[in-house]
């Protein structure tokens, strides 16, 4: 009865214990905060991936994401303008999905230039890796993160391009 019992017990806590250990959609470090909401928006997802994958909200703060909706116009050197309402909508999303944990004391209009992402890949990743030609950019995330589009950053799961 109790081997039973410690069995079921067991049993209800493994999926638990896969998500703590940085499941889907789960970042590193920070699990239990999705970087992906479960409810995704049609027009981010539309708009945003129509030149690179549209990030997740959770990789930045608030202030970072209503930066970069301001400046949409330029947009990292392109004309990525949309009209008001569809500015409106994404920068709701984006702002509503927002996370602080990676930069709480900045906000950087770059991933790349948040704290987390310097202190995660300044150490681990060396420089010349950047110049590869399957990665040729810090901002590729789903060179070496596949399940990156879909908010997945497992560790567990990154494979760095030769």
């Amino acid at each position: 009865m109790i081997k039973t019992w410690i069995l079921g017990v067991a049993c209800a806590l493994m999926p638990l214990a896969a998500m703590a250990a940085g499941g889907n959609r789960y970042g590193g470090e920070d699990r239990g905060s999705p970087l992906l909401p479960a409810k995704v928006n049609a027009l981010w997802q539309k708009e945003c991936s129509s030149c690179h994958i549209a990030y997740p909200p959770g990789l930045l703060p608030a202030a970072s994401w209503r930066s970069v909706m301001s400046t949409l116009d330029q947009h990292f050197g392109t004309d990525a303008s949309v009209s008001a309402q569809e500015r409106d909508e994404i920068s709701a999303f984006l702002v509503a999905g927002a996370s602080n944990r990676w930069s709480a004391s900045t906000s950087p209009l770059r991933i790349t230039e948040s704290q987390w992402f310097k202190a995660k890949h300044g150490r681990e990743i060396a420089p010349e890796v950047w110049q590869r030609a399957a990665i040729k950019t810090r901002a590729n995330c789903q060179a070496c993160h596949a399940g990156a589009a879909q908010g997945d950053f497992n560790e567990r799961q990154v494979r760095i391009p030769k």
